[in-house]
């Protein structure tokens, strides 16, 4: 039984593993102290450099700093996290010798990546013909899954580069789909260790070793050296208050604010409608579809697992109301389900809106975790909906997502993943766990330190669901990035003085976690008694805080209007 003295969770920090991070962390912190400076100003110098000698080919100038191609690729390599593997593996393509542009280079290090994926995909077959543990068996799918879903948002990357490319529009898509990319490795990562199969973690761990540092490498390379020459802006305008995202363009805008709709295929649970379960009119749906395809689903229980996969784009489904419409199922972890596969209701294709339903898993706390909605569907969209369950209730696992004026209950962790997720205008309802647990409503799993992803709860009201007589929290830190931001809300009087609980008990998160709380209301929002963590903030200014609005943290301004949907976009 998961107890306040001894707490584990899904994807749980090794100890061991968390006390060698520390240390590292501690080394560089000193080295980046005395050279921080010098490096800043010698990469930037590099790279500006030979840019310019790039694009002005013709000038009789010569820069001031090296413009050989290997003097360009160390520059662009030194401001990653693996600066050995990302210069030997991109040296190594043949395009490396003949360019010095940084752009290119970004080009020829997602090549890489994408090559090492390919290398690894057949592994995963080949170990589990070599198990007969099922728990092994079902982790190792969900790894195979993982690493055909991190390639596609490989190949979205690469594909999205192409002679047209406009890096202010895509500089964004491509700091989400690589860290929604380094998401899903280590999700397999996560799933081995649920299943305690630790040599066999160990063996994947091996395998994957230049995977994850190849999309990290990429990673940085788009948030740290493209930024640097300028090709976005660093700072969005912030709209007005009843504006939305605008990835949600004016035709979804439409749909979520209609109150009758033409739907293009109707589910009725009485035979009035096209299909009686969800998922045959989902199996309907035309693949990567370009437009908006819309289901409706009448009122009643849907006891059923619905699963939209990658390929299944644009859908919107939308019921008779959140208490009314409501999917149902109990997988759980107990009866031998991955945490991964218990959700009862999976959206990964892009651009989902759900509207007016309810998701649930009525497994109860006895069975632990247990996923009512899991999302990886990037620029997603969650409109007075509701998500019921104990723990792990709603697992925002990656890429962009916003709900709104929606309810979630749940115990332990019951907000989790790595998406960068916006949670506004929302209910949300701890309840009474099992004797001896306590609450924690957030566990956010950022793991590399240039993902661009968090949970921001913004205008929210915290509240209990029922009679709450046990320890209760805002969150706790599941990986070493973790970064979880409380801003304007309404916190009521039920939460610990100290207002969060680390993973590890009696161990300190690392100081690279990022955790804060701004302008808070409620009896107790009060942070007199906070924990005193070195990555907590008890108070961030307007300026730190507005980085986690809808419009700065998600673009929504650039996807959400067309959906209709209301949102601030602003503090």
């Amino acid at each position: 039984m998961d107890t306040i003295n001894s707490f584990k969770g899904y994807g749980k920090v090794d100890p061991i593993e968390e006390k060698a991070f520390r240390r590292k962390t501690r080394k560089r912190l000193i080295i980046l102290i005395a050279s921080s400076v010098v490096l800043v100003a010698a990469v930037i110098g590099a790279v500006v450099g030979t840019v310019l000698h790039t694009r002005n080919s013709n000038s009789k100038e010569v820069p001031s700093t090296p413009t050989t191609p290997a003097a360009s690729l160390k520059a662009v390599c030194s401001v990653t996290e693996y600066p050995d593997s990302c210069y030997s593996s991109i040296q190594t393509l043949e395009a490396a010798n003949a360019t010095t542009d940084p752009e290119e280079i970004f080009k020829l290090s997602l090549r890489v990546v994408s090559n090492e994926l390919s290398k690894v995909s057949p592994f995963f077959q080949t170990l589990m013909s070599k198990t007969d543990n099922e728990k092994e068996k079902a982790a190792l799918g969900i790894c195979e899954t993982m690493i055909d879903d991190a390639s596609d948002r490989l190949n979205d990357s690469i594909s999205s580069v192409g002679e047209k490319f406009s890096w202010a529009k895509r500089m964004e898509d491509l700091k989400t789909w690589l860290s929604a990319a380094l998401t899903d490795l280590e999700t397999c990562f996560d799933a081995l260790d649920e299943a305690n199969s630790t040599v066999v973690l160990e063996e994947v761990r091996g395998v994957m070793k230049n995977s994850t540092e190849f999309g990290s490498n990429s990673l940085a390379i788009v948030a740290k050296v493209l930024g640097i020459l300028g090709k976005v802006p660093m700072h969005r305008k912030l709209l007005g208050i009843s504006d939305f995202p605008e990835w949600l363009y004016a035709g979804d805008r439409r749909l979520l604010q209609e109150a009758t709709l033409t739907p293009n295929l109707t589910v009725a649970k009485d035979g009035s409608g096209d299909f009686r379960t969800i998922q045959e009119a989902v199996n309907k749906v035309p693949k990567k579809s370009t437009s908006r395809f819309v289901i409706y689903v009448k009122a009643g229980v849907y006891v059923e697992n619905v699963n939209l996969d990658k390929s299944v784009w644009n859908v919107m489904m939308y019921g008779d109301g959140k208490a009314l419409t409501v999917v149902s199922g109990s997988r759980n972890s107990v009866d031998g389900t991955p945490t991964f596969s218990t959700a009862t209701f999976v959206a990964v294709g892009r651009g989902f809106i759900a509207r007016d339903m309810g998701f649930k898993n009525t497994a109860g706390a006895e069975k632990h975790q247990a996923v009512a909605l899991r999302s990886g569907s990037d620029q997603s969209v969650f409109y007075r909906c509701s998500f019921d369950a104990f723990q792990d209730t709603l697992y925002t696992h990656s890429n962009r997502q916003f709900y709104r004026d929606c309810d979630v209950t749940g115990t332990i962790d019951f907000i989790f993943g790595n998406s960068a997720v916006v949670i506004q205008n929302c209910n949300i309802m701890p309840r009474q766990p099992l004797p001896n647990q306590f609450v924690t409503i957030t566990a956010q799993g950022k793991k590399d330190v240039n993902q661009n992803t968090g949970i921001s709860i913004h205008k929210c009201f915290i509240s209990p669901l029922d009679s709450l007589t046990v320890p209760t929290y805002l969150g706790r830190p599941w990986k070493d990035f973790s970064t979880t931001v409380i801003m304007q809300t309404v916190i009521g009087s039920f939460l610990q003085p100290s207002g969060w609980a680390p993973w590890d008990r009696n161990v300190v998160p690392p100081k690279t976690i990022f955790y804060a709380e701004y302008q808070n209301t409620g009896p107790g929002s009060s942070v007199d008694k906070r924990v005193t963590w070195p990555g907590y903030r008890p108070s961030i200014t307007a300026a730190q805080a507005s980085k986690f609005t809808v419009q700065s943290f998600i673009g929504g301004s650039d996807w959400l209007p067309p959906t209709n949907v209301a949102f601030d976009s602003s503090l």
